[in-house]
């Protein structure tokens, strides 16, 4: 089997491309300077280029409130050259996964989003990711569509390193506490991600890790485990904070925590609670000398 990572330098792609390599299959990765999602007229054809079996669409405008000043270009990554890669794979008959987000949903509901579960997306960088999945749909009603929420790992940027280093430089932190989800380690998603495609999954799903919490108990978890790993930590509270009081151009969804009755069911294995893994890559951050 080949695979195709679009998006390889980003966060997820990245941990993918480490996954796919350990487990002897072939990979190769592409990102914005071999193929520009902001043009996506050129697409389809440096998808099919290669032939991969599967493509693993990593790729994505990720930049939350930035999209709410430059929603053409968040929807032509987003949306057009989605698609655009779903007709790629098409044009020879491969398979295709493309990631999407929990910002579909308004955040109106108190128990866990399903995978059936209406979109009701509240800012251009949601309904980008929404539409993105619906022309991937209209293209390739096989494909698989994995959503995920609240990503981070160790390579490129995200919360937990943004917090270390506030940590460091700051006696206290203020931190949202209403905004509930789920972490999502990248290391996990990548090995989700590997299921969906060895076992040949289409529809959709929804994976992060177990557990739930808010901003707020994320970030007290990352500065107490990062003291007790050794982490130069100044800070020495963690106060909440309501989200009027940091005002953002894009609007959260209160609550987004995905339910993965669906893909416990697929996978066979115990999902780790998001503490857990939070320490599997807090310890391996500083392994490879990045405290």
């Amino acid at each position: 089997m080949k695979v195709l990572v679009t998006g390889a330098a980003g966060q997820l792609g990245w941990e993918l491309m480490l996954k796919l390599l350990a487990a002897d299959i072939a990979v190769i990765g592409i990102d914005r300077g071999e193929l520009d999602f902001a043009r996506p007229e050129h697409v389809a054809a440096g998808i099919a280029d290669h032939r991969a079996e599967w493509v693993v669409n990593c790729g994505a405008y990720t930049q939350v409130d930035r999209a709410e000043e430059e929603p053409e270009l968040a929807f032509r990554i987003n949306r057009d050259s989605a698609r655009a890669v779903a007709e790629g794979v098409k044009s020879y008959g491969g398979r295709l996964l493309q990631v999407s987000t929990d910002f579909i949903f308004d955040g109106g509901q108190s128990h866990p989003y399903r995978e059936e579960d209406a979109a009701n997306p509240l800012g251009v960088y949601g309904q980008s990711k929404w539409e993105g999945e619906q022309g991937v749909r209209a293209v390739l009603p096989e494909a698989t569509i994995l959503r995920t929420a609240w990503v981070y790992g160790e390579h490129g940027h995200n919360f937990v390193k943004t917090m270390l280093r506030l940590a460091a430089e700051r006696d206290e932190l203020t931190v949202v506490d209403d905004q509930i989800g789920t972490p999502a380690w990248t290391g996990d998603i990548a090995d989700a991600i590997l299921a969906l495609i060895k076992g040949d999954h289409p529809g959709t799903w929804h994976f992060t890790n177990e557990g739930v919490a808010s901003w707020y108990d994320f970030a007290q978890e990352i500065v107490i485990m990062a003291r007790r790993l050794g982490y130069p930590i100044k800070a020495r509270y963690v106060r909440p904070i309501p989200s009027a009081d940091f005002p953002t151009p894009a609007a959260r969804p209160a609550y987004s925590v995905l339910s993965k009755q669906k893909i416990r069911a697929m996978l066979g294995y115990d999902i780790p609670h998001w503490r857990q893994s939070l320490t599997a890559m807090l310890k391996a951050l500083a392994a490879a000398g990045n405290k």
